[in-house]
């Protein structure tokens, strides 16, 4: 079950959203669907650039997106920040914090983001009496570690053209997947100083690898809207092999 939802947010529900997700790289059956359907939902819309979970928070619930981005990160002292995950939705970005009581990083909205909480008290249930979905949520989150090894290989050895390409390549992949992209084109609510901390670039040497990947035909971004006009070029010079998302 879920709250009623407000008008203007999105009109599929928090739990057809999880379902989805997890059915992209698992096997889940009638009965676990019915399962997350039962769970109850609290839905709230962040604007862009808000906190959704604090660092040194101790959560007791869990976020789904359900519109929009987040993305994960740390800060440092000196105001410098690495971005080191995306989430779209059907993610469930802080899962961990039903055994990881104190969050070690911030969870930010992009732009507006919709996300529904539900408590870690009925997460914990779920698991605890069925298998299935338990493997499946444990699958999701190995592959968000497989994600976060990806980008640290990006980050320490990808040239920042590639770079760029592989985080293009990867969000279509993940965007197609649930149905919010299609077509070779997605909405890419980034600035450019979150795309270079997300990069490990400055904002100048984004804005050149940008201008290269145009350059070369590759892709366009025109009002926060990502083309791909070519595709193999693109996923060549990103040396992107889809394998690691572990889509079924």
């Amino acid at each position: 079950m879920s709250d009623d939802p407000d008008p203007g947010l999105p009109s599929v529900a928090p739990a057809a959203w999880l379902i989805r997700k997890l059915k992209s790289t698992a096997q889940i059956s009638a009965r676990d669907c019915a399962d997350i359907e039962n769970l109850s939902f609290t839905v709230r819309t962040f604007g862009g650039r808000t906190s959704i979970v604090h660092e040194g928070d101790v959560p007791k619930q869990c976020c789904l997106v359900m519109d929009g981005w987040a993305y994960r990160c740390r800060s440092l002292a000196n105001g410098q920040r690495q971005i080191f995950a995306f989430y779209v939705p059907g993610d469930i970005p802080d899962i961990e914090s039903l055994h990881l009581h104190v969050m070690d990083q911030g969870l930010v909205a992009i732009a507006q983001t919709t996300v529904a909480f539900v408590a870690h008290s009925d997460m914990r249930a779920l698991i605890e009496r069925n298998t299935s979905l338990a493997m499946a949520l444990w699958r999701d989150t190995l592959i968000d570690a497989t994600r976060c090894r990806e980008r640290v290989i990006s980050l320490g050895r990808r040239q920042a053209v590639g770079r760029m390409a592989h985080l293009f390549c990867e969000m279509y992949i993940r965007l197609r997947t649930v149905g919010v992209a299609d077509d070779f084109r997605y909405v890419l609510p980034l600035t450019q100083a979150e795309l270079a901390d997300a990069l490990g670039l400055s904002s100048v040497h984004a804005n050149r690898s940008l201008q290269e990947l145009r350059k070369l035909g590759f892709v366009t971004l025109h009002r926060r809207e990502l083309i791909i006009h070519d595709w193999d070029g693109l996923e060549t010079v990103a040396e992107f092999d889809p394998a690691y998302l572990h889509i079924v």
